[in-house]
């Protein structure tokens, strides 16, 4: 699934650069803790989370994420946009509650992909 086919089903908006919603995911992982999301560790992901802080960014640099929707009508703060474009890492964001997002992406055919080695 591409990052904007996500972004549309859960009828969000892109904070940064839409161009790279052109980006291809194969799972999705929704939490609020990172430490949850470095367990995951999965190829071609996309972090579904509530939480809005610079933590969010690094650990998507570290596990090498490169799309962020925020749930709950979050966004991110012009900091955290700028890291993540430094980091080449889109970010999006709903208005809709991380159970029915993830709901709707496993609905519309986004399952578990292969698990990265670390």
């Amino acid at each position: 699934m591409k990052v904007s086919d996500a972004v549309t089903l859960l009828e969000g908006q892109f904070f940064n650069d839409a161009e790279k919603g052109a980006r291809e995911v194969e799972s999705a992982c929704g939490a609020d803790l990172m430490s949850d999301v470095m367990a995951f560790v999965k190829d071609r992901v996309l972090l579904l989370t509530g939480l809005v802080n610079p933590q969010v960014i690094r650990t998507a640099e570290l596990l090498d994420i490169h799309a962020i929707i925020f749930v709950r009508g979050k966004i991110p703060s012009r900091d955290m946009i700028e890291m993540a474009d430094e980091s080449d890492i889109v970010l999006a964001g709903t208005k809709l509650p991380m159970f029915i997002s993830c709901g709707k992406l496993y609905e519309a055919g986004l399952r578990t992909g292969g698990t990265r080695q670390i």
